[in-house]
């Protein structure tokens, strides 16, 4: 089980990144501006247990993706909690990070290697034992169709084809808790379809998923739970069927626009 308790995070700004925002009126179109520091995560908590799919809300410069890095151990929350089952992630990240699989925007392969060579690397990064990886290969490389490409150097893979690596390469060292940050972004409708597939095979095993969207399609088909964060605070926190009881309509994207409206509204 994933638990995230009042997650926070700020960043120092410069003095040109203030010039900047000002020249822009940042300052008054996001209350998270004060003074020197942004507070990009103000308050986010959410849980995801196993076997369950969460997907997480919002506009564009919510606080999402610094969410999502903050679970990942890529960057060290300003205060808050973040537990996988019942164990302190912030306090211990190094040892927690083998326990996560994250994929994020910049999530990459070296261009030079076949997609085999690709995800058995990280593997052994993992400290996999070859049978075991071999193994997990090809269970992977069957549910992300990718034995047709298997063996290409990824410089010459289509978008579709590197995001499908991408994602072998994250939960290759089969983690306790996979993060997928807006995992079929561009992609050609087989390749999506793909993926969704394949985070659907997650539900109801022992791995939690936290996937963010934008796609509401998605977010119908696949989640059990839904979290919406705007200004970098947790507006929505519950199940499919308890957003879609927000508005008489359960349409999710009059929804959405209701709930980051009603935040506008309010700041």
């Amino acid at each position: 089980m994933l638990e995230v308790n009042n997650l926070q995070k700020r960043f120092r700004l410069d003095n040109k990144t203030i010039k900047e925002n000002l020249k822009r009126n940042n300052e008054l179109s996001d209350p998270r501006y004060e003074g020197h520091w942004f507070n990009a995560v103000q308050d986010v908590s959410f849980s995801c247990d196993k076997g369950q799919v969460l997907g997480l809300l919002g506009p564009n410069g919510a606080g999402k993706t610094t969410s999502l890095r903050m679970l990942s151990t890529a960057i060290s929350p300003t205060a808050g909690k973040i537990a996988i089952n019942g164990e302190d992630v912030v306090a211990n990240p190094l040892a927690m990070r083998r326990r996560i699989g994250f994929l994020s925007g910049t999530t990459s392969l070296y261009h030079r290697l076949t997609v085999r060579e690709n995800v058995e690397y990280f593997g052994r990064l993992h400290g996999m034992k070859e049978l075991h990886l071999a193994a997990e290969v090809e269970k992977i490389f069957d549910l992300l169709d990718i034995q047709s490409f298997a063996d290409k150097k990824a410089d010459s893979l289509s978008t579709g084809m590197k995001q499908r690596a991408n994602i072998a390469r994250t939960v290759i060292h089969q983690p306790e808790v996979i993060v997928l940050d807006e995992p079929t972004t561009g992609l050609d409708v087989i390749s999506a379809k793909t993926i969704l597939d394949f985070i659907q095979s997650y539900k109801g095993s022992n791995v939690p998923v936290i996937f963010s969207t934008h796609h509401l399609h998605e977010v119908e088909k696949l989640c059990d739970k839904v979290v919406l964060i705007n200004n970098g605070m947790t507006k929505f926190n519950g199940s499919l069927s308890e957003f879609r009881a927000v508005d008489q309509s359960h349409d999710l994207y009059e929804i959405f626009v209701k709930l980051v409206n009603n935040e506008a509204q309010n700041v």
